[in-house]
């Protein structure tokens, strides 16, 4: 099966974004150019203004516990900023799908961006591969590219770090039981 890889790039952004928000329009903007987002116009306060309040909403979807309520908020999310689909070779990228209007605030264009990649990335992927790591006291966000699809934590260490944590666990609860206690 060919997975569509195209809400990869944008979900990947989305995640660094809310688990390493920039503090000024300077880092917004190297972080969208590293990410490969063409900047139509200067980044400016507005932008990381509401690029903040954007990924404050794109989180309810994160932490929505049922697919339907998922779906549903992410359907909301989408009518109030991706518009029809329309084929455009703007600035000699080569023809690709755009589900936005020109010339809009680079705020507005990572709306889209990230809204639409992650309904495709629901759709080609699976509904349940966008959560919350699951280390204690960890609430950093995870975007699951995995190929079983069984991603629970945001990082190695974190995952690493809760094993310890559950095994350390079984230990105590071993030597509780032996001690007769």
């Amino acid at each position: 099966m060919l997975v569509n890889p195209y809400g990869e790039d944008p979900l990947r952004l989305a995640v660094h974004l809310v688990n390493s928000p920039p503090a000024e329009p300077a880092a917004l903007r190297e972080i969208c150019l590293a990410a490969g987002v063409v900047l139509e116009r200067p980044v400016d306060q507005r932008d990381l203004v509401q690029t903040a309040w954007m990924l404050e909403a794109w989180q309810r979807v994160v932490d929505a516990p049922e697919p339907d309520l998922r779906a549903q908020i992410l359907n909301a999310l989408l009518a109030e900023s991706a518009t029809y689909p329309s084929l455009t070779n703007h600035n000699g990228q080569g023809w690709h799908l755009h589900y936005r209007e020109a010339d809009l605030a680079l705020w507005q264009i990572l709306r889209t961006m990230v809204y639409v990649g992650t309904a495709l990335h629901f759709a080609t992927r699976g509904i349940h591969r966008l959560g919350r790591c699951s280390a204690v006291g960890c609430r950093r966000i995870y975007a699951d590219f995995s190929r079983p699809g069984t991603q629970r934590y945001c990082s190695p260490s974190c995952a690493n770090r809760d094993a310890v944590r559950r095994h350390r666990n079984r230990l105590d609860s071993v030597r509780i039981a032996g001690s007769g206690g």
